[in-house]
């Protein structure tokens, strides 16, 4: 199997210069090192050494002199709109090693990454294109006659923390919007997954963003801590699971720092019963698996009415068999490897725990025989799920699914709604308005029909456990925005 090539091993090489701190790459006083792992292949890529405290401090010193004196902020929001524009441009032209990094480092199949790492400079350039026109100063009028004016600014230094799932597109997400709004950024991705970032970093540096405006730490846990409780800090802007996103949210409660979390998912299916198979599994099975399950989106719990489970049930499985599961950077594969050998072990935990509540295990449960290195599983479903299991309330972030019945709309509105997240979710049917009336009646973020999109000029977020605000769209920008009122008269 493949691992990375000659041009992304050399990227992959800064490692021990992995750290861009106001401007500049540098190496870490830290003393503590990281392996990256290709989950495919189980071998090491590179070795970085952590930042260090002072590090950290560092990082954190730049972005805030760059906000309080430096250019960035007072730039004129078009301005910031060529630059952003500019940062999308460099993008595009790194878009083949960035889907390699991507599928080198977490598994994801290499047409998937090729296609979903598009959407890294499609956010650069939708941000830079909505501030050239955005009203950031609004002027009302007030009882007496009196002038106001009704200011957006931008809040400050952000923190942008990212998990391993997703690393580049994730990371865009939060510094495109930011730097949109005039913020500065330390970005902290998850220790796991640098290359992205090092080749981000290198394309906003190329475009021209002022030094100390965009920072880069990749890192693991201690670093995160210290950021999320840096009194230079205004915002942390954190995606990952719902633990983690609990305990930020506490910590930034207490010194009243902004927060954003966009955390886990269950996120479900609703089979109607009239719904036509052949409409509904072209998104089904690749939306309930996607990168191997390690999407918080996944369509991991599949809603299905009683009379017609067995029917759907063997459809799905069927579609689900002829994927080729193996080495993801080839172009017939349909499902690579988990990206943590620790993800591993918490999937098999997940599927044994699955059995022994009563779940049925139609298909799958086990490593794949054919495959002697990487952190393989097999695509996992479970019939006859009750919402109390296990496997049907918690985030298991892998492919594993529950197929759940229902009786009629009430019992399957009770049941989709007793989840703790409430991230996404489609409905199918062949009667669209009753599809929309079963949507509404969903607690969640998002929620589609028919089919199953996530798009940059459109809100994401979720209700319940699945985390507060939203990225994309014009609220992605607001999240970076602090309101002012001005009373010119």
């Amino acid at each position: 199997m493949e691992a990375l090539s000659a041009t992304l091993r050399g990227i992959a090489a800064r490692g021990p210069l992995g750290l861009f701190i106001d401007g500049q790459w540098r190496a870490s006083t830290g003393d503590r090192h990281v392996d990256v792992i290709a989950p495919h292949t189980e071998e090491r890529l590179l070795r970085y050494t952590e930042p260090s405290s002072a590090d950290t401090d560092a990082a954190v010193a730049a972005a805030r002199a760059a906000f309080d004196t430096g250019p960035w902020p007072q730039l004129s929001p078009p301005e910031r709109g060529v630059v952003l524009k500019r940062i999308a441009e460099h993008l595009r032209a790194r878009m083949p090693e960035l889907a390699e990094a991507w599928t080198g480092q977490v598994g994801a199949t290499i047409g998937f990454s090729r296609r979903a790492s598009q959407q890294a400079p499609g956010l650069f350039d939708y941000y830079g294109d909505l501030i050239a026109t955005h009203p950031f100063v609004e002027p009302r009028t007030r009882a007496n006659g009196g002038r106001v004016h009704v200011v957006q600014e931008p809040v400050g230094v952000v923190a942008a923390i990212t998990p391993w799932n997703a690393p580049l597109v994730l990371l865009c997400y939060k510094v495109a919007a930011a730097l949109a709004a005039g913020c500065t950024v330390v970005a902290k991705p998850s220790p796991e997954t640098p290359i992205d970032a090092y080749i981000l970093a290198e394309c906003i540096s190329a475009a021209g963003v002022p030094d100390g405006v965009f920072n880069l730490l990749p890192a693991g846990r201690e670093v995160g801590e210290q950021l999320i409780r840096h009194p230079q800090v205004d915002k942390v802007s954190f995606t990952g699971s719902t633990q983690a996103g609990r305990a930020i949210g506490v910590a930034c409660a207490q010194r009243l720092a902004r927060v954003g979390l966009e955390l886990g998912g269950k996120s479900a299916a609703i089979v109607l019963d009239d719904a036509d198979l052949a409409k509904v599994l072209p998104s089904l099975v690749p939306y309930s698996m996607p990168i191997t399950g390690q999407v918080c989106f996944a369509l991991t719990r599949v809603l299905v009415p009683a009379q017609r489970r067995e029917e759907i049930l063997q459809a799905y499985c069927a579609a689900l068999s002829a994927l080729k599961l193996g080495d993801p950077f080839a172009a017939d594969t349909g499902m690579g490897p988990l990206a943590l050998g620790r993800q591993l072990e918490r999937v098999q935990s997940y599927i044994a725990q699955g059995s022994a509540e009563g779940a049925r295990l139609v298909m799958g449960g086990g490593r794949p025989a054919h495959l002697t290195r990487g952190f393989f599983i097999e695509p996992t479903v479970f019939a006859e799920v009750t919402p109390d299991m296990t496997i049907a309330r918690e985030e298991i972030f892998g492919p594993v699914v529950s197929f759940i019945d229902y009786h009629d709309d009430a019992d399957l509105i009770a049941k989709v709604n007793a989840s703790d997240f409430g991230l996404h979710g489609t409905v199918y049917s062949e009667d669209p308005e009753r599809a929309y009336r079963i949507a509404r009646r969903v607690r969640s973020g998002s929620h589609c029909i028919n089919g199953m999109w996530v798009d940059i000029e459109m809100p994401f977020g979720g209700f319940k456990n699945s985390g507060i605000g939203r990225e994309g769209g014009i609220e992605g920008l607001h999240a970076f925005l602090e309101t002012r009122t001005i009373y010119l008269s």
